[in-house]
């Protein structure tokens, strides 16, 4: 549960004990508080609620609308026999945020996951609104987005993964935009669910430090 859902209910369970005991019933209302004490409960209450409903919505809706860009493409070879990434590729120079994306063989079930490893030698998933990659008649791609120095050298590594993994993944990534912290995993953190099927090195054309 979320701080801002922990403030909302709050705020509510405040108003609540407020108008409840206000309420009369048969002429009679509970007063178990002084007025002067339930106005206040009530404004505070509401206040959170409010608080806690901005908060919420400034987390959760979705950002400007992403326009990644489309790095170097390389040639498909048919039939696809294995999960491939097609763009970018190796040692492309890329701007901050791009689209990789792929190829997976038409009887492949598991999801994709892309994790970014930069000169720390940290994993960071990547997703989109729909956390694993978007998967659509033999084609993946998801949004990639960078945070590091100009002329980084970073790894994009392909995983396929479970379903186990691929929640652990999910919750990862909701926890860190919750703390608005992202300390990467360590590769031992990375559950035995996901295997890498295809890695590739990038580097980056532009300072990305800070921009998302």
């Amino acid at each position: 549960m979320s701080s801002e859902t922990i403030l909302i209910i709050i705020g509510a369970i405040l108003v609540l004990i407020a108008v409840v005991d206000s309420i009369s019933f048969r002429g009679t209302s509970l007063d178990l508080m002084n007025v002067k004490l339930k106005i206040p409960l009530a404004v505070l209450g509401i206040l959170l609620i409010f608080y806690g409903a901005y908060a919420y919505v400034g987390a959760n809706m979705p950002g400007q609308i992403e326009q990644p860009v489309l790095g170097s493409k390389k040639q498909i070879e048919y039939p696809i026999k294995s999960i491939q990434v097609i763009s970018p590729v190796e040692n492309d120079s890329v701007k901050c945020r791009i689209l990789t994306y792929g190829v997976y063989p038409e009887s492949h079930e598991k999801d994709i996951w892309v994790l970014l490893k930069p000169s720390n030698n940290l994993y960071y998933p990547q997703s989109d609104h729909t956390n694993t990659s978007y998967k659509r008649n033999g084609e993946w791609q998801v949004i990639t987005r960078f945070g590091g120095d100009k002329g980084e050298k970073y790894d994009i590594i392909v995983y396929e993964t479970d379903s186990y993994t691929s929640e652990f993944f999910t919750t990862t990534i909701q926890q860190w935009n919750e703390l608005r912290l992202f300390p990467g995993l360590e590769l031992d953190e990375i559950p035995a669910g996901a295997r890498e099927v295809d890695r590739i090195s990038v580097y980056l054309q532009e300072n990305c430090r800070g921009v998302y």
